[in-house]
């Protein structure tokens, strides 16, 4: 019997060290050294200090910054540890209020927009997590953000046109605009909402 105990004691040993230490520690090195940004979390800073993440929505709610696409994370909104949809449809009635309500609270805040409002500022991502929001939502926004911030119209759409990135690969996903990196622009320039 301890014949055939060596072998698998002996086999169970190097690949707990291969795959549990060293395909790890290798990986890991390989990803410091040819992506650190992205290794590190996509973490973005200003002044020093870590904002979020490029990866994961933030909320907004202030008038002079562009509005992230709603959240439907517990306990709180973007909370990257509960990743999740709200498990609602459109045929529940709680899904039906809850647009509604949105829409609302959007036209409310916009009122001069006569605009249709885009889908992404009153849905959620399947993840609740989505940081960007479609060029036309952010063009939407423009009014109520120049308002708030006292800028042109014209201003704030160069802003939200250098921030829309395109299509990945040319080919992959719709042009998008992240919202904390947007809104991280807006505050570099001194005017505050």
């Amino acid at each position: 019997m301890l014949k055939e105990f060596r072998p698998a004691l002996f086999m169970l040993l190097l690949m707990t060290l291969l795959t549990g230490g060293l395909y790890p520690a290798l990986i890991t090195g390989l990803a410091q050294t040819l992506f650190p940004h992205q290794a590190h979390g996509s973490l973005m800073h200003h002044q020093g200090t870590i904002v979020g993440s490029n990866l994961i929505g933030q909320p907004f709610s202030d008038a002079g910054y562009f509005w992230s696409r709603p959240s439907a994370t517990t306990p709180m909104p973007y909370h990257a540890g509960s990743s999740s949809g709200s498990n609602t449809g459109p045929t529940h009635p709680d899904w039906e209020t809850t647009i509604k309500n949105r829409i609302t609270l959007l036209k409310e805040s916009n009122p001069q927009q006569k605009l249709p409002i885009p889908i992404d500022l009153v849905t959620t991502s399947a993840s609740g997590l989505d940081p960007h929001i479609s060029p036309a939502a952010a063009q939407w926004q423009i009014p109520r953000v120049a308002r708030a911030r006292g800028l042109s119209e014209q201003t704030l759409g160069d802003l939200v046109a250098r921030h829309t990135a395109g299509r990945t690969f040319g080919i992959l996903g719709e042009p998008r605009v992240n919202t904390l990196a947007l809104n991280q622009a807006l505050d570099q320039d001194g005017t505050q909402p």
